[in-house]
């Protein structure tokens, strides 16, 4: 084996052995990315869950007009806004399904019915 074929094996098995790792690193990343993405979307959901839970209690009689709710509404609203910076992020995880539109729910929970039924 000549020196030039050594030095061409060492090259190869170098390059090989970086790829490699370069290919794990890249996966690591992306599984941490797209788990970050998840807890975004989940952190959204709960905001806007307690945003329009707010929003329904401040719409109740006994609380309408209070301004201490009124405040935490508004805090709640533009924290949530401000989360939607993100969605870059946590729509990388959404389905890309079609929206249904409301005869679609409607079918779907008339079968799941019809189906218990049976069961």
């Amino acid at each position: 084996m000549s020196r030039l074929e050594i030095i061409l094996s060492a090259i190869l098995s170098i390059s090989i052995i970086l790829n490699i790792g370069l290919i794990a690193y890249v996966r690591v990343t992306i599984v941490q990315l797209l788990s970050v993405s998840e807890e975004l979307g989940d952190l959204q959901e709960m905001i806007n869950s307690f945003s329009q839970h707010l929003q329904d209690i401040h719409q109740l009689e006994m609380f309408y007009g209070d301004e201490t709710v009124q405040g935490l509404l508004e805090h709640a609203l533009s924290f949530n806004k401000q989360l939607e910076t993100f969605e870059y992020i946590y729509s990388l995880t959404e389905n890309q399904q079609e929206p249904r539109n409301d005869n679609d729910a409607e079918n779907t929970d008339a079968e799941n019915t019809d189906e218990e039924e049976e069961a």
